[in-house]
């Protein structure tokens, strides 16, 4: 089996995509002739930048819709500064879909642009979804290719009338029908295509944080198209606040039918890294595309195996900059006793030069409404914020072995192989045996892992 697994730990874009695939070998010829046979005005241009001090690969689509410049012109913003443009510039700046989009908006793309840089689009048509599907499907382009995206669209529509109550007919592009896009999207699906994967996975989605501005006001990040076309994929948000999965992204996850999971075991044959426009300093913004072959009995035992341990995992966050070590010490302890997995705290440097505690709880989801009221009841925070993950725990059994002093239990972590991939003393056993033979804690547990060493045993 093919898979093509993208690492999104900073979002996706419609040119970060594109990047991915000609970094990872498709074609640039293959998707700019994909982008002509769209009679569009729409073509490519490729480069290489520095993302984290990674080598990626930057895809602009140039169009004369886009906002109305030449190409050199658009590479500066109106202080003069020189800004890495393209899709992804238009990825979000055109694809908030709007059903009455004012001919004149304001914009800042925090994916690809500065938070100052405003532009006014005045001359993108509006376009409805049947019209985009149209250009779609009279282009001389594969039927797999008109499939997915047109699928894409019809998503985005979809999302869109939900959002604003109204029938999918009745939707009217504006920013999402402009000419780079529907390129993005279409040169996207091509390309994906000639890759023949038959599964696609993704990590954990980083959708970034932060405000959008568009026709509708100032929004959360992700978008409301965005988060709606999300559904239940996992997300979370890391890094300088910026707008990390545009809808456009979104619903190139969702033409793809992308799985979320770990990385599965696989002989990875090809890599591509995609760039985004703006170069963060903290972590690159890149997204990386790995491409394997992985056999019948893997998938079969090692990633069902896996996929079978996943789980969804509630992690809640509160900092507190005026509470005593006794306190916190006291509430670890009532989190733990009302169903916490687990519960841990980071000293944090707050505002005004404070020291505060970042006290952090994993726990079930069906726990977080619980655990929010406990944090609120015991402790001086007045706000906190929560978030689902996956959880992928190893198979665990114990054995117990003999010391000098009595036994103790193994916990032996095991890969799905069946390997044994960690042996750990159980800590409690440990403990109450350096207490009742009055000895130090580290030689019971040398003592049990070298019994354990010796005995030959697997766990059961």
């Amino acid at each position: 089996m093919r898979i093509g697994y993208l690492e999104c730990f900073s979002g996706i874009s419609g040119d970060m995509l594109l990047g991915a695939l000609v970094d990872a070998g498709v074609s640039l010829d293959l998707l700019s002739e994909t982008a002509a046979a769209l009679n569009v005005g729409a073509r490519l241009e490729t480069r290489k930048v520095m993302r984290g001090g990674l080598t990626a690969t930057k895809v602009d689509v140039l169009t004369a819709e886009s906002d109305g410049r030449t190409h050199d012109e658009h590479t500066h913003d109106h202080h003069g500064r020189t800004h890495d443009h393209g899709p992804d510039a238009h990825d979000h700046a055109h694809e908030h879909h709007n059903h009455e989009h004012d001919e004149h908006h304001e914009h800042h793309d925090h994916h690809t642009h500065e938070a100052h840089h405003h532009h006014e689009h005045s001359h993108a048509p509006h376009r409805s979804l049947s019209t985009i599907l149209g250009i779609i499907s009279s282009a001389p382009i594969t039927e797999t290719v008109k499939l997915r995206a047109g699928r894409a669209f019809q998503l985005l529509g979809e999302a869109e009338a939900a959002i604003h109550s109204l029938p999918v007919e009745k939707v009217h592009f504006h920013e999402v029908g402009a000419v780079d896009t529907i390129a993005d999207i279409v040169c996207a699906a091509a390309g994906c295509e000639v890759l023949g994967i038959d599964r696609w996975i993704a990590s954990p989605l980083n959708v970034g944080s932060g405000t959008v501005k568009c026709q509708h006001g100032t929004l959360p990040v992700p978008a409301p198209a965005t988060i709606s076309l999300l559904g239940d994929a996992p997300i979370y948000s890391a890094g300088p606040a910026m707008e990390r999965v545009t809808p456009t992204g979104a619903a190139l996850l969702r033409m793809l039918d992308v799985h979320y999971g770990p990385l599965p075991a696989m002989r990875v044959q090809a890599r591509g890294y995609g760039a985004g426009g703006r170069d963060t300093p903290e972590e690159p913004n890149l997204l990386r595309l790995l491409i394997g072959e992985q056999s019948a009995e893997r998938q079969a035992g090692i990633e069902s195996d896996f996929e079978s341990r996943v789980e969804p995992i509630a992690v809640i966050e509160t900092v507190i900059d005026d509470s005593t070590p006794q306190l916190l010490a006291y509430v670890s302890e009532l989190l733990l006793q009302a169903g916490a997995w687990d519960v841990y705290r980071v000293p944090v440097q707050m505002k005004k030069g404070r020291t505060g505690v970042q006290l952090t709880v994993l726990s079930s989801p069906d726990r977080v409404p619980a655990l929010r009221e406990l944090l609120f009841r015991e402790t001086t925070t007045i706000g906190l914020h929560w978030r689902i993950e996956q959880k992928l725990a190893l198979d665990r059994r114990f054995v117990e072995v003999g010391t000098p002093w009595g036994s103790v239990r193994i916990k032996v972590a095991h890969w799905p192989s069946g390997d044994v991939a960690n042996a750990s003393p159980e800590y409690e056993d440990c403990r109450t045996i350096a207490q009742r033979h009055a000895i130090p804690l580290k030689e019971v547990m040398r003592a049990a892992l070298q019994a354990y060493a010796t005995s030959g045993k697997e766990g059961v």
